[in-house]
């Protein structure tokens, strides 16, 4: 199947699961509620393309009609930016736990984080409030915001080193391990 059979698949699914009879009104009926990673590579997307790894749950906002599974490709697709962020932020959440599966040394760079994915932890309450960040999850947000935008990264003390490896263990591996669902075939 070529990309323009895809593109049309993808299009004729949308505006059968939208109450919107265009496809410039269809695409703003939707929202990402989920993600889930396929590891063996082997699903199918709405628009029959194969080999999808990250599979996309969106539900349209108006009938609460679902589409699943849906690849990152597809939803691009929309030309939605608020979208286009979501599935960047699922999917540096995805490369961080595997990362801290990995055993790697986590540091707030590019590699891994995004001030876009450190905003949406703290919007989801990640960072829990404890006698280590004054009993105010922003303190640990701020932190590592403040780590995240360090031009040069060499001037990261030892002490700041384990105290981001600290957030990252006590508040974030706990959401991305609710959060994730990864098929493993």
């Amino acid at each position: 199947m070529d990309k323009q059979s895809y593109y049309e698949n993808l299009i004729k699914a949308v505006i059968d699961a939208s109450v919107a009879d265009t496809w410039d009104l269809a695409v703003l009926e939707w929202e990402i509620v989920d993600c889930t990673e396929d590891d063996s590579v082997s699903s199918q997307c709405v628009c029959k393309h194969e080999g999808l790894r990250y599979l996309y749950k969106i539900r349209n906002t108006n009938n609460k009609n679902i589409l699943f599974p849906i690849g990152s490709t597809c939803i691009k697709k929309f030309g939605r930016d608020d979208l286009d962020e979501e599935l960047s932020v699922m999917e540096q959440m995805f490369s961080l736990l595997h990362a801290v599966e990995r055993h790697e040394r986590i540091e707030l760079s590019s590699k891994y984080f995004s001030r876009k994915l450190l905003e949406y932890l703290y919007d989801k309450d990640v960072f829990v409030p404890n006698k280590f960040n004054d009993f105010d999850g922003y303190n640990d947000y701020e932190f590592l915001l403040k780590i995240f935008n360090k031009v040069n990264k060499a001037d990261i003390s030892e002490a700041q080193h384990r105290k981001t490896t600290a957030i990252i263990m006590k508040s974030i591996l706990p959401y991305l391990r609710s959060k994730l669902l990864i098929l493993r075939k």
